[in-house]
């Protein structure tokens, strides 16, 4: 499935024992991760790199990971602690090249051949690589490739050249996660909307303006602003080609119902979105909507929950990148000081917000 013939990561595949020994011997720390090795005699199994000594090649047996030495009855060694996390550049190193391996590739690359890619076994490395992540190798890689099909359909290229260009190896499979991923028909989405049925309305509330809209699907947009008709023209650009209804009677209540939560908050704002991120944004806005109101997180608890806590300014720009106020709580992310930081629909309209939900939540 993959075309390159040679280990697009790390400088040694370590893929027989003669070499694993030698990295052994000579306690080389670009192994760490790729093996353990166990000593039978004594019981316990180290890391290539350790500094305990060495032991005799006849005492030594190899590993793929930690749980198959563990499942052996190896307890791990005290002096290098192979059952720690692997050094965070190494690690940085080996997600980096999986995922520069995932884009590159023409269809979706296999769990196997990545892990023999990265030198490690299949299970060690899909754990690493969810754990730098947030996600699965499985779920990058279609991410991506929804990506790129929305990128080709955004250029302006045939819908059939777009799903093959994107990774899609048959159409059929694009169409089972079309509606997932892009909420309407790619053809739709690629002409700004083309055809799509798009139901808005602008109310008036405690922070000025706000404008919400949505599919058949769910709601795709909930926007602030100043004035009412600036809001409108947004949508107009970003949903060039749609057919732009203004709400009836029926999603006026939809209106309101927004409005009363932002006037009177509590619990969370429980509609039907009909919303497209990344799958990183995807984990980040599901995050968000755990916070409950009247609470705050700081960019680093939201990273923690996520299971990346070195992802603090991607979680800002998943913020940032949240189509929907208040639905998705983004001004609900602080900094760590408590300073607000910035919103997309301005510093001011998140204060009040958060005062606004402190003091319901103080009263209730």
């Amino acid at each position: 499935m993959l075309e390159t013939s040679e280990p697009a990561m790390g400088e040694c595949k370590f893929d027989n024992d003669e070499v694993r020994w030698q990295a052994v011997v000579g306690r080389d720390a670009g192994a760490d991760g790729r093996f353990f090795y166990g000593v039978m005699t004594t019981g316990v199994f180290c890391r290539p790199s350790c500094k305990s000594r060495p032991a005799l090649r006849k005492n030594v047996r190899f590993f793929e990971d930690a749980d198959s030495a563990l499942r052996a009855g190896l307890r791990p060694c005290k002096r290098c602690r192979p059952l720690e996390s692997e050094p965070a550049s190494r690690q940085s190193k080996i997600i980096t090249d999986a995922c520069r391996l995932i884009e590159n590739c023409e269809e979706l690359p296999d769990l196997d051949e990545l892990a023999r890619k990265a030198g490690m076994s299949k299970f060690h490395f899909h754990r690493l690589f969810k754990t730098a992540t947030g996600v699965t190798p499985k779920a990058y890689a279609a991410a991506r490739r929804a990506g790129r099909l929305r990128q080709g359909l955004e250029d302006g290229h045939a819908v059939t050249h777009a799903i093959y260009d994107a990774g899609y190896n048959a159409s059929s499979r694009f169409y089972e996660e079309s509606q997932r991923r892009l909420g309407m028909r790619a053809s739709q989405y690629r002409d700004g909307g083309r055809d799509a049925r798009i139901r808005f309305a602008v109310g008036q509330c405690a922070l000025g303006s706000v404008l919400v809209a949505a599919t058949d699907k769910g709601v795709c947009a909930i926007d602030f602003g100043d004035d009412p008709d600036e809001l409108v023209r947004s949508l107009q650009d970003r949903f060039c080609r749609a057919e732009l209804i203004g709400g009836d009677e029926t999603f006026e209540n939809l209106v309101a119902s927004v409005v009363g939560y932002i006037d009177e908050p509590e619990g969370i704002l429980d509609l039907p979105l009909d919303i497209r991120g990344t799958a990183f944004q995807e984990k980040v806005w599901s995050a968000l909507r755990e916070i409950p109101a009247g609470s705050t997180a700081s960019y680093s608890d939201v990273a923690a929950r996520i299971g990346m806590p070195q992802a603090r300014r991607a979680v800002g720009a998943a913020c940032r990148s949240n189509p929907v106020a208040v639905a998705i709580p983004c001004h609900r992310v602080v900094r760590s000081d408590g300073g607000l930081s910035g919103y997309r629909w301005g510093v001011d309209r998140k204060q009040k917000l958060l005062a606004r939900e402190k003091e319901k939540a103080a009263a209730g």
